[in-house]
């Protein structure tokens, strides 16, 4: 099965549809599927939840898809990078289901191994705890938390084989991985594609069993988030 697709079109062609739940990797603009979310963008999809740490930055990343109005719904950990994520949250065009970073990824996690459910100590007292079960384990309080499946999972690797594993460079493994398993199918977009045999079996990171279809996106543009440095040392 040849899952290499010349470009992110075409890996998502027959796959996307309006009102779909997608799992976005990524973490700000580290480890972000530039080339398939510019693909949906392109398509026009619109009504879209989407599950990720963040939705990028404006104009970048995510954040592309909102400042075209095609997400109806973020299910997301932190948005104070984007300022177009801010307001048409505070102005009630957006819809946001706020989640604690470490329990969205096990929510992920969960989806992506049939875990339906499990429960947790992270928001008990909190508005996170709003309308949830509480249960008592050992005298303390523990909210559920669901397991997020979606209809598709959007990823950015570094290396892959022609099978489908996967390799992830340092933190741009970040959401990717949990993502990569919560969704009916996966599209991976990495760096480079490698002859299966390549890799140490000890070092793949997603085996290709999950990985459905591929794309070489590079090369790519470092982009960063906030440029930090220091005045130079008088001599």
């Amino acid at each position: 099965m040849n899952k290499l697709y010349p470009h992110a079109a075409a890996a998502l062609d027959g796959l996307l549809h309006d009102g779909m739940t997608i799992c976005a990797g990524g973490f700000g603009l580290c480890g972000i599927p530039e080339r398939l979310i510019d693909a949906i963008q392109a398509s026009g999809v619109t009504g879209l939840t989407i599950a990720s740490n963040n939705a990028g930055i404006d104009n970048e990343g995510l954040g592309k898809l909102l400042r075209s109005r095609q997400v109806k719904k973020m299910i997301s950990s932190y948005v104070g990078e984007n300022k177009e994520f801010e307001r048409q949250y505070l102005s009630g065009e957006l819809e946001v289901e706020f989640c604690p970073q470490g329990t969205l990824a096990e929510r992920c996690r969960a989806g992506g191994a049939g875990i339906p459910g499990f429960y947790t100590k992270t928001g008990v007292g909190t508005l996170v705890a709003e309308g949830k079960e509480v249960k008592i384990f050992d005298g303390e309080e523990y909210i559920l938390e669901r397991g997020i499946r979606a209809d598709l999972s959007i990823i950015k690797g570094w290396k892959a084989d022609e099978s489908g594993n996967l390799v992830f460079r340092k933190t741009a493994r970040n959401f990717n991985q949990p993502m990569a398993t919560a969704g009916k199918i996966c599209v991976a977009e990495v760096e480079e594609v490698v002859p299966v045999g390549s890799f140490d079996p000890d070092c793949i990171h997603l085996p290709g069993i999950y990985v459905k279809r591929m794309i070489v996106g590079a090369p790519y543009e470092k982009k960063i988030e906030f440029r930090t440095v220091r005045e130079r040392e008088a001599a």
